[in-house]
């Protein structure tokens, strides 16, 4: 999670923490007497105590928009750290001490105001923050519901919910509209998320702009909202339908984030008894060598989103790693999701398993220019996929690839691909594991084997 300097020309300050991985942004706010106001911080509040430490901040309230499908709350470690209040929609039903608020409900924070305005949509509790300072409002925290260019998902609940949900999104959305245009936009949601945006580079907007350029926002009514926002939804990771109620519950709290060291026999069988074998090195690394039924997952931005989508929870982790890779930001990611099991990594990493004698796995990577007739598999979002592939590659999503049986997939050779390289590692490993043979990765994406071939990208399905 990185932090970005404070929002210019503001009568308040505000500190967003964006975190690129889960393609959302928390705020910190500057109460003006060595008090911040925490909003949707996550578990992982490494960076924003260090944030709030840099300005001399102690977290006095800790806000959440509605009940996170896609990430743990940290407002419980916030009060817990901080002595935070824990502010929070009273139709969420959460099972923890907080102050519970609805429409219209105004918090003092000591010369500036949080005025509570039910937002409906992206969950049945969704609450947006109004901050006034004294009868002026200078922005608005609207989590999930009016984000920069769209509005965030409405499916996240239940299938049967979904319309109902969808048309008081709509609701909720004109209603932060009639705001003044000046007004600041400071949503949860961004580039990047599978709670829906589009990408772009702008994390916060205004009233005024969100009027004039958002198209969810400028539909002609609401039935065309509907099926505007309906149609741009693509599939989610599974944890999103655990998130929500282990928010309600609250997440329990953690402490260090070290992990126990494992001798290869020990290893062998934790993965024999089914316990997940996790390698988080680099694809090219992963792809000379590995600890055979192993699934890589290489360690970045995106690390807890594909470690949620992948890996079952339940089942305590193994670890392998390279020693200049951070233990602590392998465990904080994967706490993010709700994954507090780990049995412990590999000591000294693939070394150590090789030194012990035991066998290795590899897959290979291919160039563009030698596929060798190989069926080209293409694992990327369908969205991706219809945007731009490799003529005649075959089409299944990442996420489909961890169930029992695999789906349909061509027969012989296979050169699994994605945008850069990572994710058609991590297919590839999970087809490995499932005993499928003559599985390489392609170094690269589709841009890369265009440039290489001289060839055009087909479009649609």
């Amino acid at each position: 999670m990185t932090s970005s300097e404070p929002t210019p020309a503001l009568p308040v300050r505000i500190l967003p923490l964006v975190d690129e991985g889960l393609g959302n942004s928390a705020y910190l706010l500057d109460l003006g007497d060595g008090r911040g106001l925490a909003v949707d911080a996550s578990r992982d509040l490494r960076a924003l105590h260090a944030t709030a430490d840099q300005h001399g901040l102690k977290v006095a309230f800790a806000a959440d928009t509605h009940l996170h499908a896609d990430f743990l709350s940290g407002s419980l470690g916030l009060a817990a750290s901080d002595g935070a209040t824990v502010l929070a929609s009273a139709a969420g039903g959460r099972e923890f001490a907080h102050r519970a608020l609805a429409d219209g409900d105004e918090v003092d924070l000591g010369g500036l105001t949080l005025r509570t305005l039910a937002t409906p949509g992206h969950t049945h509790e969704h609450i947006a923050f109004e901050l006034l300072d004294g009868a002026n409002t200078v922005g608005v925290f609207t989590g999930g519901s009016l984000l920069v260019g769209s509005a965030a998902r409405t499916d996240l609940v239940s299938p049967e919910r979904t319309e109902e949900l969808t048309r008081v999104q709509y609701q909720s959305l004109q209603r932060l509209a009639r705001l003044d245009d000046r007004v600041a936009v400071w949503p949860t949601h961004g580039a990047g998320s599978f709670c829906s945006a589009p990408p772009g580079a702008q994390r916060t907007s205004s009233i005024g702009t969100e009027r004039a350029t958002n198209q969810l926002l400028r539909a002609p009514s609401e039935d065309a909202f509907v099926q505007a926002l309906l149609g741009s939804l693509g599939t989610y990771p599974p944890y999103f339908s655990r998130l929500g109620e282990l928010n309600r519950l609250g997440p329990p709290l953690v402490d260090g984030d070290s992990l126990n060291f494992l001798e290869p026999g020990q290893v062998r069988a934790l993965a024999s008894a089914g316990s997940p074998v996790v390698d988080v090195r680099a694809l090219e690394a992963f792809s000379g060598a590995h600890v055979p039924g192993a699934v890589s997952i290489p360690l970045r931005d995106a690390f807890a989103t594909w470690l949620g989508w992948l890996i079952t929870p339940g089942t305590p982790l193994v670890v392998v790693r390279d020693a200049d890779q951070d233990p602590a930001e392998i465990v904080w990611q994967a706490r993010k999701v709700g994954y507090d099991l780990f049995a412990g990594e590999l000591t000294e990493g693939l070394a150590g398993w090789t030194a012990a004698g035991l066998p290795t796995a590899s897959i290979p990577l291919v160039a563009a220019d030698a596929l060798d007739g190989a069926t080209v598999l293409d694992i990327r979002q369908s969205g991706e996929f219809t945007s731009g592939h490799v003529p005649g590659a075959a089409h299944v999503e990442l996420g489909t690839l961890t169930g029992h049986p695999l789906p349909a997939l061509p027969a012989g050779p296979l050169v699994v691909m994605c945008g850069h390289g990572e994710r058609a590692m991590s297919a590839a490993s999970l087809l490995a594991r499932a005993g499928r043979r003559e599985v390489a990765v392609l170094a690269g994406g589709p841009g890369d084997w265009a440039a290489t071939t001289s060839r055009t990208l087909e479009t649609g399905r």
